[in-house]
């Protein structure tokens, strides 16, 4: 059987938002970049039927805290997903490798240990300019593929957690 492979990461179909609440936690360090992630991710959501009311968003101060305030909101909004925006860039001391890898990890563990898909919008990447590529720029913008992700997990686990075998 031939396997065909796709560059998007998307589905093919657009799920709908219709009756879900999102909650975005976006950190306020490379403020430009992220409010762009951050206007992706609510155009997308609005356009799939999500309600104003019902996308919770909350600010950080950087990267670094984003999980711990996650995870708060996994336990305590009711919400469906979570999607995480942030920027980290590499630079000439070991903060890149000291923030963007933990806060990876603890994103999957987080998801794993609560049910909530956390949806990783952290652009990681060596230069300023990588990230606006990608925050709206020549590369798409990956906080508008978190939205998507987010109510495509959140389909998947309304599914899982309906289906009794």
């Amino acid at each position: 059987m031939a396997s065909t492979s796709s560059s998007s990461p998307l589905p093919e179909t657009s799920p709908s938002g219709a009756g879900r609440r999102i909650g975005i936690v976006a950190a306020r360090w490379h403020g430009i970049i992220v409010d762009a992630l951050l206007d992706g991710a609510v155009q997308t959501l609005r356009s799939a039927g999500v309600r104003d009311q019902d996308v919770v968003i909350v600010r950080c101060p950087g990267s670094y805290e984003i999980p711990v305030c996650v995870k708060a909101m996994a336990l305590e909004q009711r919400v469906d997903a979570v999607i995480a925006l942030g920027v980290v860039i590499r630079g000439d001391t070991a903060h890149f490798e000291y923030v963007s890898s933990p806060v990876a990890h603890s994103l999957m563990d987080i998801a794993v240990e609560t049910g909530v898909p956390c949806l990783f919008g952290v652009l990681t990447t060596d230069t300023v300019e990588q990230a606006e590529a990608r925050a709206g720029g020549v590369h798409g913008n990956k906080g508008s593929e978190a939205a998507v992700g987010a109510l495509e997990m959140a389909d998947v686990m309304e599914r899982l957690r309906s289906e009794k075998p």
